[in-house]
């Protein structure tokens, strides 16, 4: 075999469809786009999901495209054993001392504490929230749990439409 004598599969390569080029061609006249309309005008057409005007499928659903929650409180999370090997008996537990030790990336943003591991520390902990069994373990080995309420601010304080019971309930006090 030689290269001139290379050729691609049969029905690999079609010729292009030459449209608007006579009446015998098949695509003369109207070239495939019919009488009148939108479609038959030049730049005429609409997106790829257009529904006649109804609202797109893309649009009225957010989750198949993506979607964030703006009222999400993204809690930084720490378990009791990490407490236990990063700080000393009778330590002040609170965001800047995790932050110094590494356990969260900011100071100021919520944080969880979680219940996994033990504890034989006497910490005094300061977080927004505490799970049952992570309290119940601090307390246990004679620490102190200070549950601090979230600041009210961006969109929770500003869009979103509360009863004062619910602030109070949800973020401590809304004042």
């Amino acid at each position: 075999m030689k290269l001139h004598d290379l050729k691609p599969d049969l029905g690999s390569k079609r010729r292009r469809k030459r449209v608007g080029r006579g009446i015998a061609a098949g695509q003369g006249k109207t070239a495939g786009r019919g009488h009148k309309g939108q479609g038959a005008r030049s730049g005429g057409g609409k997106g790829p999901y257009f529904e006649g005007g109804q609202l797109p499928l893309v649009r009225r659903l957010p989750f198949k495209r993506g979607f964030t929650n703006i009222f999400a409180i993204h809690f930084q999370e720490v378990n009791v054993d990490m407490l236990e090997a990063r700080f000393d008996d009778g330590a002040v537990v609170n965001g800047a001392s995790l932050l110094a030790v590494g356990l969260v990336r900011k100071a100021d943003d919520p944080i969880k504490v979680l219940g996994r591991g033990d504890l034989n520390k006497r910490l005094e902990v300061h977080a927004n929230k505490f799970s049952k069994s992570a309290a119940q373990k601090i307390e246990k080995a004679g620490g102190s749990v200070h549950a601090h309420a979230l600041k009210v601010t961006g969109a929770r304080a500003t869009v979103k439409r509360l009863r004062k019971a619910d602030m109070e309930r949800l973020y401590g006090d809304a004042d």
